[in-house]
Formats: structure tokens, C-alpha cells, sequence
């Protein structure tokens, strides 16, 4: 069974994507800040990381990086999704070498569920 971890601080948005992916057979770890994100990343080694930027503790710009710079975690892929659609981020985690940067506005539920599964079959 794959795992994901889901670094973001709205506890529904955490839930509501976890009951999707446990339909798909997906088990899901959840962190609600940065901080925790990556303690449980380099403990758990989850499949795909999914990652907001704008949280309590620790950014996940900074997660990211610290994420990519890590020899236990560097090649796990990250897909960043947020509410941040300013052109800066959006460069700054794709050159920091997040997989996809998807805006939570703009996407389904079941769509952002179908890009994360795109990622974890890829790799």
C-alpha cells in the first residue's frame, strides 16, 4: 500500500483528502504543521509528500528545501498545494524541486486525488 504525508494545517481539508485516498487504498499521515511535516517524513519515508506553503511553525518553502537537502528524503516526490498562486512560489517550490504545484482553488477534490496518483505511478 502506498503512504502519503499531508503537511497543512486545515485539519477538514486533511480529512476530506485522507477519506478519498483511503478509498483508493492509500494510507495517509498527517502533519498540521511544518515542523511535525518533517519529523514524520524522515521517520515514515511515505510515498509522496503532499505539501501547503502557507502554515504555522515552519513554511513549506522552507520544508521543501529542507525536504530536497536531506539525503533520507531527497528523492521522495512533493506536490505542493496551496492557496498561494503568486508567481514567486510557484518558481521557487518547482526550482526547490517540488513534482507538481497545484492551487487548491482551482482543482476537485477527485482531481487533485487522480494528480497524486499520476505521481505515485510514475515513480
Amino acid at each position: 500500500m502506498k503512504k502519503i504525508l499531508f503537511i497543512e494545517d486545515e485539519a477538514s481539508l486533511q480529512k476530506a483528502v485522507g477519506d478519498v485516498l483511503a478509498e483508493e487504498e492509500i494510507e495517509i499521515v498527517s502533519a498540521l504543521d511544518g515542523e511535525a511535516g518533517l519529523r514524520i517524513a524522515k521517520d515514515q519515508k511515505p510515498d509522496l509528500i503532499l505539501l501547503d506553503l502557507i502554515m504555522p511553525k515552519m513554511n513549506g518553502i522552507d520544508v521543501l528545501k529542507q525536504l530536497k537537502e536531506s539525503e533520507e528524503t531527497k528523492d521522495i516526490p512533493v506536490v505542493v498545494l496551496t492557496n498561494s498562486e503568486k508567481m514567486e512560489d510557484v518558481q521557487q517550490a518547482i526550482d526547490l524541486g517540488a513534482t507538481t504545484y497545484l492551487i487548491k482553488i482551482n482543482y476537485k477534490l477527485d482531481e487533485v486525488v487522480e494528480k497524486i496518483k499520476g505521481v505515485l505511478n510514475a515513480g
